[in-house]
Protein backbone atom coordinates (compact mmCIF):
# COMPACT_ATOMS: atom_id res chain seq x y z
CA UNK A 1 0.00 0.00 0.00
CA UNK A 2 1.39 3.39 -1.02
CA UNK A 3 0.36 6.88 -0.01
CA UNK A 4 0.23 9.11 -3.08
CA UNK A 5 0.32 12.88 -2.95
CA UNK A 6 -1.32 15.04 -5.63
CA UNK A 7 -1.00 18.76 -6.27
CA UNK A 8 -4.28 19.91 -7.78
CA UNK A 9 -5.15 23.08 -9.69
CA UNK A 10 -8.72 23.91 -10.57
CA UNK A 11 -11.13 26.55 -11.73
CA UNK A 12 -13.76 26.43 -9.00
CA UNK A 13 -16.44 28.36 -10.90
CA UNK A 14 -18.65 25.39 -11.74
CA UNK A 15 -18.09 23.40 -8.53
CA UNK A 16 -19.66 23.43 -5.08
CA UNK A 17 -16.26 23.65 -3.44
CA UNK A 18 -13.78 20.90 -2.62
CA UNK A 19 -15.66 18.73 -0.14
CA UNK A 20 -18.35 16.28 -1.24
CA UNK A 21 -21.83 17.78 -0.81
CA UNK A 22 -25.31 16.19 -0.89
CA UNK A 23 -26.17 18.31 -3.92
CA UNK A 24 -23.83 19.69 -6.56
CA UNK A 25 -20.56 18.44 -8.05
CA UNK A 26 -17.34 19.00 -6.06
CA UNK A 27 -13.61 18.67 -6.79
CA UNK A 28 -13.24 15.82 -4.29
CA UNK A 29 -16.08 13.91 -5.90
CA UNK A 30 -14.55 14.14 -9.38
CA UNK A 31 -11.10 13.07 -8.16
CA UNK A 32 -12.51 10.09 -6.24
CA UNK A 33 -14.54 8.95 -9.23
CA UNK A 34 -11.78 9.20 -11.82
CA UNK A 35 -9.04 7.79 -9.59
CA UNK A 36 -11.25 4.81 -8.74
CA UNK A 37 -11.85 4.15 -12.44
CA UNK A 38 -8.17 4.57 -13.31
CA UNK A 39 -6.78 2.38 -10.53
CA UNK A 40 -9.56 -0.19 -10.32
CA UNK A 41 -10.08 0.26 -6.58
CA UNK A 42 -12.16 2.53 -4.39
CA UNK A 43 -10.26 5.75 -3.75
CA UNK A 44 -11.12 8.50 -1.27
CA UNK A 45 -8.77 11.48 -1.35
CA UNK A 46 -8.01 13.68 1.66
CA UNK A 47 -7.56 17.35 0.77
CA UNK A 48 -5.41 19.93 2.56
CA UNK A 49 -7.84 22.80 2.04
CA UNK A 50 -11.60 22.42 1.69
CA UNK A 51 -12.09 25.46 -0.50
CA UNK A 52 -15.56 27.00 -0.78
CA UNK A 53 -17.88 26.97 -3.77
CA UNK A 54 -16.43 29.12 -6.55
CA UNK A 55 -12.92 29.38 -5.07
CA UNK A 56 -9.97 28.49 -7.31
CA UNK A 57 -6.66 26.75 -6.64
CA UNK A 58 -3.21 26.53 -8.16
CA UNK A 59 -1.77 24.19 -5.57
CA UNK A 60 -4.15 22.33 -3.29
CA UNK A 61 -2.70 19.10 -1.93
CA UNK A 62 -4.50 15.77 -1.64
CA UNK A 63 -3.41 12.27 -0.66
CA UNK A 64 -4.83 8.77 -1.08
CA UNK A 65 -3.73 5.20 -0.44
CA UNK A 66 -3.48 2.67 -3.25
CA UNK A 67 -2.08 -0.74 -4.21
CA UNK A 68 -1.52 0.37 -7.79
CA UNK A 69 1.60 -0.64 -9.68
CA UNK A 70 1.54 2.57 -11.69
CA UNK A 71 4.63 4.62 -10.75
CA UNK A 72 3.42 7.45 -8.48
CA UNK A 73 4.99 10.16 -10.64
CA UNK A 74 3.05 8.88 -13.68
CA UNK A 75 -0.39 8.92 -12.08
CA UNK A 76 -0.90 12.63 -12.78
CA UNK A 77 -0.49 12.10 -16.53
CA UNK A 78 -2.92 9.19 -16.67
CA UNK A 79 -5.43 10.93 -14.42
CA UNK A 80 -5.40 14.18 -16.38
CA UNK A 81 -6.57 12.27 -19.46
CA UNK A 82 -9.80 11.51 -17.56
CA UNK A 83 -10.39 14.78 -15.73
CA UNK A 84 -12.42 17.71 -17.09
CA UNK A 85 -10.45 20.66 -18.40
CA UNK A 86 -11.07 22.77 -15.31
CA UNK A 87 -9.24 20.32 -13.02
CA UNK A 88 -5.57 19.49 -13.65
CA UNK A 89 -3.26 17.51 -11.39
CA UNK A 90 0.06 19.35 -11.53
CA UNK A 91 2.12 16.52 -10.05
CA UNK A 92 1.96 13.22 -8.22
CA UNK A 93 4.50 11.50 -6.00
CA UNK A 94 4.81 8.98 -3.19
CA UNK A 95 4.52 10.49 0.28
CA UNK A 96 5.50 9.20 3.70
CA UNK A 97 2.93 6.62 4.94
CA UNK A 98 1.96 8.84 7.88
CA UNK A 99 1.74 12.10 5.94
CA UNK A 100 -1.64 13.82 6.37
CA UNK A 101 -2.18 17.12 4.54
CA UNK A 102 -4.24 18.69 7.34
CA UNK A 103 -2.56 17.29 10.47
CA UNK A 104 1.02 18.44 10.02
CA UNK A 105 2.49 21.93 10.11
CA UNK A 106 1.83 23.85 6.94
CA UNK A 107 1.79 27.39 5.62
CA UNK A 108 -0.99 28.17 3.15
CA UNK A 109 -1.01 31.15 0.82
CA UNK A 110 -4.12 32.69 -0.72
CA UNK A 111 -4.55 35.61 -3.09
CA UNK A 112 -7.66 37.72 -3.45
CA UNK A 113 -7.68 39.62 -6.75
CA UNK A 114 -9.72 42.75 -7.31
CA UNK A 115 -10.27 44.20 -10.77
CA UNK A 116 -10.31 47.88 -9.84
CA UNK A 117 -11.38 49.92 -12.84
CA UNK A 118 -14.34 51.86 -14.17
CA UNK A 119 -15.81 48.98 -16.20
CA UNK A 120 -15.43 45.18 -15.97
CA UNK A 121 -13.45 42.97 -18.35
CA UNK A 122 -15.26 39.82 -19.53
CA UNK A 123 -12.06 37.76 -19.78
CA UNK A 124 -11.39 38.24 -16.04
CA UNK A 125 -14.93 37.78 -14.79
CA UNK A 126 -14.29 34.27 -13.39
CA UNK A 127 -11.10 35.01 -11.47
CA UNK A 128 -11.38 38.54 -10.08
CA UNK A 129 -13.87 40.58 -8.08
CA UNK A 130 -14.82 43.67 -10.07
CA UNK A 131 -14.94 46.81 -7.93
CA UNK A 132 -15.43 50.13 -9.69
CA UNK A 133 -14.58 52.57 -6.85
CA UNK A 134 -10.91 53.49 -6.74
CA UNK A 135 -9.12 51.68 -3.92
CA UNK A 136 -6.30 53.17 -1.86
CA UNK A 137 -3.97 50.17 -1.81
CA UNK A 138 -1.46 51.95 0.45
CA UNK A 139 -4.04 52.29 3.22
CA UNK A 140 -5.20 48.73 2.63
CA UNK A 141 -1.63 47.50 3.01
CA UNK A 142 -1.23 49.47 6.23
CA UNK A 143 -4.43 47.91 7.57
CA UNK A 144 -3.26 44.43 6.53
CA UNK A 145 -0.16 44.78 8.73
CA UNK A 146 -2.37 44.78 11.86
CA UNK A 147 -3.54 41.26 10.94
CA UNK A 148 -0.07 39.75 11.07
CA UNK A 149 0.84 37.61 14.06
CA UNK A 150 -1.24 35.36 16.30
CA UNK A 151 -4.71 36.76 17.05
CA UNK A 152 -8.22 35.66 17.86
CA UNK A 153 -9.87 36.03 14.44
CA UNK A 154 -13.43 35.47 15.59
CA UNK A 155 -14.45 38.79 13.97
CA UNK A 156 -13.12 37.44 10.65
CA UNK A 157 -14.91 34.10 10.82
CA UNK A 158 -18.32 33.09 9.47
CA UNK A 159 -20.95 32.57 12.16
CA UNK A 160 -21.53 29.15 10.57
CA UNK A 161 -18.17 27.81 11.77
CA UNK A 162 -18.20 24.89 14.19
CA UNK A 163 -14.70 25.40 15.65
CA UNK A 164 -14.30 26.61 19.22
CA UNK A 165 -10.70 27.86 18.97
CA UNK A 166 -10.63 30.89 16.67
CA UNK A 167 -6.98 31.83 17.30
CA UNK A 168 -4.89 31.69 14.13
CA UNK A 169 -1.48 32.94 13.03
CA UNK A 170 -0.98 35.13 9.95
CA UNK A 171 2.64 35.11 8.80
CA UNK A 172 2.25 37.65 6.02
CA UNK A 173 -0.53 39.89 4.73
CA UNK A 174 0.09 42.43 1.98
CA UNK A 175 -1.87 44.50 -0.51
CA UNK A 176 -0.28 45.57 -3.79
CA UNK A 177 -1.48 47.14 -7.01
CA UNK A 178 0.18 44.83 -9.51
CA UNK A 179 -1.04 46.83 -12.47
CA UNK A 180 -3.15 49.91 -12.99
CA UNK A 181 -6.33 47.84 -12.73
CA UNK A 182 -5.38 44.93 -10.45
CA UNK A 183 -5.21 45.04 -6.64
CA UNK A 184 -4.02 41.82 -5.00
CA UNK A 185 -4.38 40.84 -1.34
CA UNK A 186 -1.91 38.07 -0.49
CA UNK A 187 -2.22 36.22 2.83
CA UNK A 188 -0.04 33.46 4.25
CA UNK A 189 -0.94 31.68 7.47
CA UNK A 190 -0.62 28.42 9.34
CA UNK A 191 -4.38 27.94 9.33
CA UNK A 192 -7.60 29.71 8.39
CA UNK A 193 -11.17 29.83 9.63
CA UNK A 194 -14.29 29.42 7.49
CA UNK A 195 -14.50 32.40 5.08
CA UNK A 196 -11.63 34.11 6.91
CA UNK A 197 -9.70 35.30 3.85
CA UNK A 198 -12.85 36.53 2.11
CA UNK A 199 -13.88 38.50 5.22
CA UNK A 200 -10.37 39.96 5.43
CA UNK A 201 -10.71 41.00 1.79
CA UNK A 202 -14.12 42.57 2.34
CA UNK A 203 -12.83 44.49 5.36
CA UNK A 204 -9.71 45.74 3.56
CA UNK A 205 -11.88 46.94 0.68
CA UNK A 206 -13.77 49.10 3.18
CA UNK A 207 -10.42 50.57 4.21
CA UNK A 208 -9.58 51.13 0.56
CA UNK A 209 -12.69 53.29 0.00
CA UNK A 210 -12.34 55.20 3.27
CA UNK A 211 -15.19 53.63 5.23
CA UNK A 212 -12.64 52.30 7.73
CA UNK A 213 -9.23 53.55 8.81
CA UNK A 214 -6.23 51.19 8.89
CA UNK A 215 -6.00 51.31 12.69
CA UNK A 216 -9.65 50.22 12.99
CA UNK A 217 -8.44 46.66 12.34
CA UNK A 218 -7.08 46.50 15.90
CA UNK A 219 -10.50 47.31 17.36
CA UNK A 220 -12.22 44.83 15.05
CA UNK A 221 -9.92 42.07 16.30
CA UNK A 222 -10.51 43.04 19.92
CA UNK A 223 -14.32 42.98 19.58
CA UNK A 224 -14.36 39.30 18.55
CA UNK A 225 -17.72 39.82 16.81
CA UNK A 226 -18.47 38.99 13.19
CA UNK A 227 -20.57 42.15 12.86
CA UNK A 228 -17.50 44.31 13.62
CA UNK A 229 -15.70 43.33 10.41
CA UNK A 230 -16.59 44.06 6.80
CA UNK A 231 -18.66 41.96 4.38
CA UNK A 232 -17.58 38.61 2.99
CA UNK A 233 -16.05 39.28 -0.43
CA UNK A 234 -17.34 37.09 -3.31
CA UNK A 235 -15.66 33.69 -3.81
CA UNK A 236 -14.63 34.22 -7.43
CA UNK A 237 -11.74 36.55 -6.50
CA UNK A 238 -10.04 33.99 -4.24
CA UNK A 239 -7.32 31.58 -5.34
CA UNK A 240 -5.36 29.18 -3.17
CA UNK A 241 -1.80 29.63 -4.37
CA UNK A 242 0.03 26.81 -2.63
CA UNK A 243 1.10 25.09 0.57
CA UNK A 244 4.45 24.81 2.32
CA UNK A 245 5.00 21.72 4.46
CA UNK A 246 7.72 20.96 6.95
CA UNK A 247 8.76 17.36 7.61
CA UNK A 248 7.64 15.19 4.74
CA UNK A 249 6.63 18.23 2.73
CA UNK A 250 7.13 19.22 -0.87
CA UNK A 251 9.04 21.85 -2.75
CA UNK A 252 7.54 23.63 -5.71
CA UNK A 253 10.50 24.69 -7.84
CA UNK A 254 10.72 27.22 -10.62
CA UNK A 255 10.95 24.52 -13.31
CA UNK A 256 7.52 23.17 -12.33
CA UNK A 257 8.91 20.00 -10.74
CA UNK A 258 7.85 18.81 -7.28
CA UNK A 259 10.60 17.38 -5.08
CA UNK A 260 8.96 15.01 -2.64
CA UNK A 261 11.84 14.75 -0.21
CA UNK A 262 11.82 15.70 3.48
CA UNK A 263 12.41 19.02 5.25
CA UNK A 264 11.70 21.05 2.15
CA UNK A 265 9.87 24.33 1.70
CA UNK A 266 8.45 26.09 -1.30
CA UNK A 267 5.36 27.73 -2.69
CA UNK A 268 3.55 28.61 -5.87
CA UNK A 269 3.95 32.23 -6.86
Amino acid sequence: MKRIKLVVAYDGTDYCGWQIQPSGVTIEEVLNRELSRLLGEEICVIGASRTDSGVHSLGNVAVFDSRTRIPPEKICYALNQRLPEDIVVQSSCEAAPDFHPRRCYSEKTYEYRILNRRLPLPTLRRYTYFYYRRLDEAKMNQAASYLMGKHDFKSFCSVKTSVEDTVREILSCTVRRRSEDMVVIRVTGTGFLYNMVRIIAGTLIQVGIGELEPQDIKEILEKRERSAAGPTAPALGLTMMGIVYGEGGCLYESDDVWDCGRNHKGILS
